[in-house]
This record gives structure tokens, sequence and C-alpha cells, in this order.
């Protein structure tokens, strides 16, 4: 009986520490958003709604709205997830699928070892050598091949400086491609050999194992390693501070220079000098989280949805 009652001890204890340690995580999260509102109130008091509306930054007059920082932040992340995913998923699928041995191992390490490179070489990278390789060689070409189809083509016009927009989307492309593909090549790689070995032994092409065994299966694993690269991509402050070009204008074209979310706070939380500038940084913050929360909840409910759908398929 002793035994079973200190057992039962353990277990009780065990149970209420994992639950502190889960709520601990919990208690954070609302930390976070009740500071980042407190402090961020009396800009949201005084602007209303209009702050995330507003284009108008201006330090001197006290003036200040979000939405150009809020434009740079999601077509930045807008563009780096257009180019990365697709990239991201070729990698994984030849790493897993059709990679010779000898070369797996290998190319898997270079991947993570992208990943782990400090966020601040991609945007020093980005500022003396890619931005005038894009001046000289990419805008030029991009201009020409896509300036004149109507109406798409103005995203490629104005001054071709290699800084910009579309510069900050390309540096986070390469910034999280490894993070999407390291995630990618795990799940990949847990889709049981039979599964695919009995799909190969029917006739089905590479291409159909992939679409109909593997994707399946690791649907959940992927919108997860896709999502945890938006995120990287909302939030990367250095290497898109180094690139976008911190100009407070809403420009129509790819070309032009921007800002994000994280690069102004980067560069004016330590120079903000008036409460109302401080309280419209934290405003930012508050909202670049609310963007983040939006965006992780939104792919909760698909993964949600699809498999609901895939129950009553089956």
């Amino acid at each position: 009986m002793d035994i079973v009652r200190r057992q039962r001890w353990q277990d009780f204890i065990f149970h209420k520490m994992t639950m502190l340690f889960a709520l601990t995580v919990l208690l954070a999260l609302v930390g976070i958003i009740v500071s980042l509102t407190m402090k961020a109130w009396p800009a949201l008091e005084v602007f209303g709604f209009g702050f995330f509306t507003k284009v108008e930054w201006d330090i001197v007059n006290d003036d200040f709205g979000a939405a150009i920082a809020i434009f740079g932040t999601i077509v930045s992340a807008t563009i780096a997830l257009v180019i990365a995913v697709p990239l991201s998923f070729g990698i994984a699928l030849f790493l897993t699928e059709t990679c010779p041995t000898w070369l797996r191992r290998p190319l898997g390490v270079c991947v993570e070892l992208l990943a782990g490179v400090p966020s601040i070489i991609y945007g020093m990278f980005g500022l003396f050598i890619f931005a005038p390789l894009f001046a000289d060689y990419g805008q030029p070409l991009l201009a020409d091949t896509f300036g004149m189809i109507p109406v798409f083509g103005r995203l490629f016009s104005g001054a071709q400086i290699g800084l910009g927009v579309l510069t900050a989307g390309l540096i986070l492309a390469v910034m999280i491609l490894p993070f999407i593909a390291s995630v990618m090549r795990d799940v990949f790689a847990i889709v049981p050999p039979v599964l695919k070995e009995s799909a190969y032994g029917i006739g089905c092409t590479t291409w159909e194992v992939v679409t109909r065994i593997v994707l399946p299966y690791t649907r959940a694993g992927v919108i997860g390693g896709i999502m945890l690269g938006l995120g990287r991509a909302l939030g990367e402050t250095m290497a898109v501070t180094f690139v976008i070009g911190n100009a407070h204008k809403l420009s129509g074209s790819l070309f032009g220079l921007g800002n994000s979310i994280a690069s102004t706070l980067a560069n004016e939380f330590a120079e903000a000098d008036s409460e109302l500038h401080v309280a419209s940084l934290f405003a930012l913050g508050l909202v670049l989280f609310m963007i983040t929360f939006a965006v992780l909840a939104a792919a909760k409910y698909m993964l949600s949805r699809m498999e609901k759908a895939q129950g009553s398929k089956t």
C-alpha cells in the first residue's frame, strides 16, 4: 500500500508540475499582450482605429500611422514565401526521395548550417553584395521583362538602386528557406517506407507518390514548417533594416523604398523622445503580434478543416 500511495503522489506531483510548465507559456503570452496594450494605449487613444490606416509618420509633429510599416511587412514576407516555399519543397523532396545516399548528408548539413547564420550577416550580404548586383543586373532584367505588361508592369517600375521592398523579400526568402526545407525534409522522412514502396509497386511515378502519399501524410508538418518560416519573415529585423530602404513612404512599385514594423522599431526605439512616439512604436509591436497571431490562427483553422474533410471522406 505504501508503494501504491507513493506512486500516486508522484503521479500527482508530476501532473501538477507539467501543468505549471504549460500555464507558464500561457501566462507569458497573456503578459506580452497586456504589456503591449498598456504601453500602446496612449497612441491608440489619440489616433484610434485610424492609426492602422494612416500613412503619415511625422516624428516632429507627433503624427503617426502604421499603414506603411504594415504594408512593407506583409509584402516583403509574402514575396519571401512565394519564393522560398517552392524551393524548400524541391530541396526537401530531393533530399528524401531522389538524392544519392552519399550526397544526402552533406547537403542536409549545408541546409542546417544556413539556418544558423545570424540575420545581420544576411543583411550585410544583402547591402554590400546583393543590392549592387541586383541594381546592375536583376532590376533592369525584371523591368525589361515585366515592365511593359499593362497594370502588372507598374510593380517593376521606378528607380533601380538595388534597395527596396523586393530586395527585402528576396533576402528574407534566403533566410527562411533553410527553416522550411529542414522541417519539410524531417516530416517527409517519417513517412512509413511501406506506403511508398506499395505505391511504387503498383506502378506509381515519383510525382504520384509525392502528391498522393507523402503530402497527404505530412500535411500538418508541411504547413507548420511554412508557418515557421512566415513567422521568421514577419519578425525579421536586422536583415530587413539593411536592405528595405527605411523610407516612410508608400510606393506602388516593388523597386520602391519602404519600411517594415521590425525595421521601424529597430531604427527609432532608442531615439524616441516623446511619449506619443514611444507609444506608437509599442502600437506597431502590438500590430506585429496581432498579424502573427492571425496568421497562426488561420493556419490552425485550415488544418482543422482539412482534417474534418479527410475524416468525412473516410
